[in-house]
């Protein structure tokens, strides 16, 4: 093929925003009059036995759609950015060559850029001796530690860093290691690449007090379907509590109740809070990127001229 030949980029169509604004919903919407299938970016729901904690979009919900990258894993393996893109390339692939709409739908957005921007993740292999080394300070002096060791290295890094959030501060440091630099600034860097995809960015969102308290009530919901019984199952399957599956907000805090740290209704207090700082997080991400399409659920009358605004604008970007 010439080389003044260029392939026409794959349409792709995202459906993101922070959690219990109706993504999942939206996008069955949205893939039942596009025909399309669904590809989530969320990084809990890819666990099987993980379903109420997740909000893991059930079978009726789904509505005949298809879906991917749900139920892949079990909640003993590792999952990650990495192995995400992979599979979510491959689930592009695959649904592009029978003729439908690629729509990717989830909440975690360093998923989303990932796949948008194709980034490059070869230098970012694991230093098992260093991650070792960090892990096991971690454990004796406490993630405060190892978190004010890279602001040492790498302020800008350690201040986008929650010191709780262990393993991206370890990932951060090993990058620094291999001679990577500042991950931060690497990031900053790949999300100014040119999206892979002739794609379309909706980002719901809402008032954010109403936010909370779809957030709450979500919760109260979980509690009442079971969210206890799921933890206590997965845990006596053995799967332990620094185990990557076990940091999603819900099963953290409900694993801290069963091993006797605080009382249920502490550990509920502990699951709203922690998922409002989350949907705060998670605006702020986005916020961060470029060429987003703000949808605010307040600005509609109800959630099908949502629909149907988003069909119309989607279609005209993508001409699918």
């Amino acid at each position: 093929m010439s080389d003044e030949i260029k392939t026409e980029k794959i349409p792709l169509l995202i459906v993101a925003g922070p959690t219990a604004t109706g993504k999942s919903d939206s996008a069955v919407e949205l893939a039942l009059r596009m025909n399309g299938e669904v590809i989530s970016a969320d990084s809990m729901q890819v666990y099987r036995g993980m379903d109420i904690g997740s909000a893991k979009v059930t079978r009726e919900e789904m509505r005949g759609v298809p879906h991917h990258l749900i139920d892949c894993v079990d909640p003993s393996e590792n999952w990650n950015v990495v192995r995400f893109q992979k599979e979510a390339c491959r689930a592009v692939r695959d649904i592009t060559s029978r003729g439908r709409l690629p729509i990717l739908c989830g909440g975690t957005g360093f998923y989303i850029q990932a796949l948008l921007y194709d980034i490059d993740f070869t230098q970012m292999e694991e230093n098992t001796p260093l991650r070792e080394r960090l892990s096991a300070m971690a454990a004796e002096k406490g993630p405060e530690a190892v978190h004010a060791l890279l602001a040492q290295r790498d302020p800008a890094s350690a201040a986008a860093i929650h010191p709780n959030n262990i393993k991206r501060v370890i990932r951060a440091l090993e990058f620094m290691e291999e001679g990577g630099g500042s991950i931060a600034a690497h990031n900053l860097q790949q999300r100014e690449r040119e999206s892979a995809y002739r794609s379309v960015f909706f980002v719901l969102t809402m008032e954010r007090g109403k936010l909370y308290e779809r957030i709450d009530r979500r919760v109260d919901l979980m509690m009442e379907r079971g969210l206890v019984d799921e933890v206590r199952e997965l845990r006596e399957m053995g799967i332990k509590r620094d185990s990557t599956s076990m940091q999603g907000i819900g099963y953290k805090q409900i694993y801290g109740y069963l091993e006797g740290e605080y009382d249920l209704e502490e550990a509920v207090r502990l699951v709203k809070r922690d998922t409002r700082h989350f949907a705060k997080r998670q605006l702020t991400w986005f916020r961060r990127e470029k060429d987003v399409i703000w949808t605010d659920l307040d600005r509609f009358e109800d959630r099908r001229q949502m629909w149907d605004h988003m069909q119309t604008t989607a279609e005209n970007i993508i001409h699918y």
